[in-house]
């Protein structure tokens, strides 16, 4: 694979774009906490960079399909998420913050899918080795989870939206290193319009979904969960990057076990093992086992979950079709999925608890699971793009 691909520059953007979610996710609360936010205002503005996934990858991905320059869009949403980012340092009140946070989220937040796209395209008939490339941006986030962690128990708040604004110029900077015509040229597809009335494609969907909605508690209040209950900012990042380390494992491996149990039963899996994952976390927070199993469970929640989906998003979307199912399976489901349960989880932790949030977490995951149990497909596997 290495000799047929520009292994290490592919790989670089997912290392710097993850060291972005790395610190974002589970540091972004902290900071807003220390400007004086409570969780109600915590969510809704986490709930933002969600939200903008719902619309940006669309308009982006229009643009990029109208000029057929997709590089060049993933270079100027990249650089102009630079840019807005910066205003953070000047803003403190509650919707100044909601503005910037929008601004540059939309950037951001429009330039995966379309990287996203482009690797697929590259990788071809060997779509199944995505996971290989995609495992750098879980090294990036580790690196970012874990050095910031030690460096909070120490230093400012501060540092947080400096290393981000460091990561972003670092992701702008990495996609410069990349051709325009590498992606090759996108063949014939089924029309959206019948693909959307698939019901194997709107159970993945709605399923993927569930579950990002699923993951609102975890996202926007671990940390300051785990730090309720004693732990350190140093433990706690460490624990952040156990999770991904058990994801970068289940990378290296996740092409060897499509070819044994196929898509559809790794994603079914995935599911089931998530759900449970969230009742391990509200029930017994203060057993370090438990919370360290629950960690390792994040392979399949995340790793297992996210290459069997975008496995079959790419078997689904073919084509021209491809670049917007990309969009939609990022928008929709990681978009909005993802600020539902940001914004719900901040409702749900100050109305009714942590406990009642990862219930409810728990069972939203387990009704993906039904969906995908009936109605998801295998699909055909993909055919070398150029």
């Amino acid at each position: 694979m290495r000799n047929e691909l520009p292994y290490w520059r592919l790989s670089a953007f997912y290392l710097f774009y993850f060291a972005a979610l790395g610190t974002l996710v589970p540091y972004w609360s902290l900071y807003l906490k220390g400007l004086g936010f409570g969780a109600r205002e915590i969510g809704e503005l986490m709930a933002i960079v969600m939200l903008t996934k719902v619309v940006a990858p669309h308009l982006w991905g229009w643009l990029a399909d109208h000029l057929g320059r997709r590089l060049w869009v993933i270079r100027a949403g990249a650089l102009m998420a630079v840019g807005s980012f910066s205003l953070i340092f000047f803003v403190d009140q509650f919707w100044s913050i909601a503005w910037v946070m929008f601004a540059f989220s939309f950037f951001w937040n429009a330039v995966l899918p379309q990287f996203e796209s482009l690797t697929l395209n590259l990788l071809g008939r060997h779509s199944d080795r995505y996971s290989q490339v995609r495992m750098w941006g879980s090294i990036g986030f580790i690196c970012a989870v874990v050095l910031l962690g030690e460096l909070l128990e120490w230093a400012p708040l501060i540092l947080i939206p400096t290393t981000l604004a460091i990561i972003y110029g670092a992701i702008f900077l990495s996609t410069l290193t990349l051709d325009e015509g590498e992606g090759g040229a996108p063949g014939e597809g089924e029309p959206m319009g019948r693909l959307l009335r698939r019901p194997a494609v709107l159970a993945l969907l709605a399923a993927a979904t569930l579950m990002q909605t699923g993951h609102g508690p975890y996202y926007t209040f671990y940390t300051l969960y785990l730090e309720g209950y004693g732990y350190s900012r140093g433990v706690i990042g460490q624990l952040w990057a156990l999770g991904v380390l058990a994801e970068v494992g289940l990378f290296l491996i996740m092409h060897r076990l499509i070819a044994r149990f196929g898509l559809r039963r790794l994603l079914l899996a995935s599911f089931l093992l998530t759900g449970g994952r969230w009742l391990l976390i509200g029930l017994m927070p203060e057993v370090g086992v438990v919370i360290v199993a629950a960690q390792l469970l994040h392979a399949a929640s995340f790793g297992v979950f996210h290459a069997s989906a975008i496995a079959l998003v790419h078997r689904y979307f073919r084509g021209r079709s491809h670049g917007k199912g990309q969009a939609l399976y990022n928008g929709l489901c990681f978009g909005g999925g993802g600020a539902l349960g940001s914004y719900f989880s901040g409702i749900a932790w100050e109305g009714v608890g942590p406990l009642a949030s990862y219930t409810i977490a728990s069972a939203l995951t387990f009704v993906g699971a039904f969906l995908v149990w009936r109605w998801v497909e295998e699909g055909s596997p993909v055919q070398p793009a150029r």
